[in-house]
C-alpha cells in the first residue's frame, strides 16, 4: 500500500503509556496503516514526542481526548478500564478492536463482540478476520509458549515456574518499587503464587492437556527496564532430544518463536517480537527457559502481529526488528 488513502486508519487509546508509545513507534513504519489519532485524557494537547523524545521525527502527533472513527483501534488502558471505555464510547462493529488489558482474556463476550484470545501460536485460524482480540499478558505469553508443546501431548501435571520482569512491566504509575533508587541493584519476589496471569495461563493450557494442571508461579522484579525471563520446571520421562523435537515440530511454522539448543539470554529478544526457548534436563526433571520483551512480544508487538493476522497481511509486517546489541 503506497497511497495513504488506501492505508487503514489507526487509533490508540492510552497512547501516553509504555505499550501505547511502543505501538506508535512500530506503527509509524508499518506499510499498511496510518496513525489517525492518539488518545490520552491526562496528556491531551501534548505532543507525543515531548513525552517520548525517542519519537522525535518519528511521530509528532498531538495527543487528544476526542476519539475518531478508525479502521483499527488499540486499547492500551490500565486493567479493567477497557470495558468501561467501550461502554462510554460505542465503536462500530466493523472496527477491529485489540485490547492490551486483561478485561476480555478469560471471558471474551462483550455486547455484540466476542474477543478472541490473541496468542497467534495457538489461535491463528480464529484470529484471521476477527473483529475483537484480547491480547495476552506478558508473563502469560512467555510461560504458555514454554509449556504449550508439552500440554498438547498431555505431559503437564505439576509445574513450578519462576520469572523475572523489567520495571516497565509495572506501567508508568509511580510506586515505591519502581523508583530507580529502590529498583537499581535489587531483586524481589512479588505476588508469590497469586499472580493474575496464572488463571489466564491455566485457562489456555487445560484446553490442550489431558491431565489436571497446577501452576506454582513465583514472579520477580528485576533491576532492568524491559524483558521477561522465565524458567518452568516439570517432571517427565521423555528424553531431552524427544522434547526438543516436540518443540521444533510445534513451532515449525511460527516466525517469532525460536527453539535453541544453546543457552539463551534476555538481550537476544529485547526490542524484538521474538520468543526464544531453551530446554535443559537432569534425571526426570526438565526446565524450559523462555525469554521475551515484555513490551513487544508481551504486549505491543504481539498486538501488531494479531492485527496483521486478522487483516490478512504478512504476519511479520512492521515487526522485522533487531535485538539490542550490547
Amino acid at each position: 500500500m503506497e497511497n495513504n488513502e488506501m492505508k487503514k486508519k489507526i487509533g490508540i487509546i492510552g497512547a501516553n503509556g509504555y505499550t501505547g508509545s511502543e505501538l506508535v513507534r512500530l506503527l509509524a513504519f508499518h506499510p499498511n496503516v496510518s496513525l489517525s489519532f492518539l488518545y490520552s485524557r491526562s496528556n491531551s494537547g501534548t505532543k507525543i514526542s515531548d513525552l517520548y523524545p525517542d519519537l522525535t521525527t518519528v511521530c509528532e502527533m498531538i495527543l487528544t481526548d476526542q476519539p475518531e472513527e478508525v479502521d483499527i483501534l488499540f486499547l492500551c488502558l490500565p486493567h479493567k478500564e477497557s470495558q468501561n471505555w467501550l461502554i462510554q464510547n460505542p465503536i462500530k462493529y466493523e472496527t477491529l478492536v485489540i485490547d492490551l488489558g486483561n478485561d476480555f482474556r478469560l471471558n471474551g463476550n462483550f455486547g455484540n463482540r466476542n474477543f478472541i484470545y490473541g496468542l497467534p501460536e495457538i489461535n491463528k485460524k480464529q484470529l484471521f478476520g476477527a473483529r475483537s482480540i484480547a491480547n495476552p499478558g506478558c508473563f502469560a505469553t512467555a510461560i504458555q509458549l514454554a509449556l504449550l508443546p508439552l500440554a498438547q501431548k498431555g505431559l503437564l501435571k505439576e509445574v513450578y515456574t519462576t520469572g523475572i520482569t523489567g520495571s516497565t512491566g509495572a506501567g508508568q504509575s509511580l510506586q515505591a518499587t519502581t523508583h530507580f533508587t529502590w529498583r537499581n541493584d535489587n531483586v524481589s519476589a512479588y505476588k508469590t503464587l497469586t499472580h493474575q496471569h496464572v488463571d489466564e495461563i491455566l485457562h489456555q493450557l487445560v484446553s490442550f492437556n489431558t491431565n489436571e494442571i497446577s501452576l506454582n508461579f513465583v514472579p520477580w522484579r528485576g533491576d532492568f527496564a524491559r524483558g521477561i525471563f522465565t524458567s518452568s520446571t516439570v517432571k517427565t520421562d521423555a528424553e531431552l532430544s524427544e522434547i526438543y523435537q516436540l518443540f521444533e515440530d510445534f513451532y515449525a511454522d511460527e516466525p517469532f518463536v525460536q527453539v535453541s539448543e544453546k543457552a539463551i539470554d534476555l538481550k537476544q529478544v529485547v526490542n524484538t517480537n521474538r520468543c526464544v526457548i531453551q530446554i535443559e534436563k537432569c534425571g526426570n526433571v526438565a526446565v524450559i527457559h523462555a525469554a521475551i520483551d515484555n513490551l513487544l512480544k508481551g504486549a505491543s508487538g504481539q498486538a501488531i502481529q494479531n492485527m496483521n493476522i486478522a487483516m490478512g497481511w504478512e504476519e511479520n509486517s512492521g515487526l522485522n526488528l533487531k535485538p539490542t546489541a550490547f
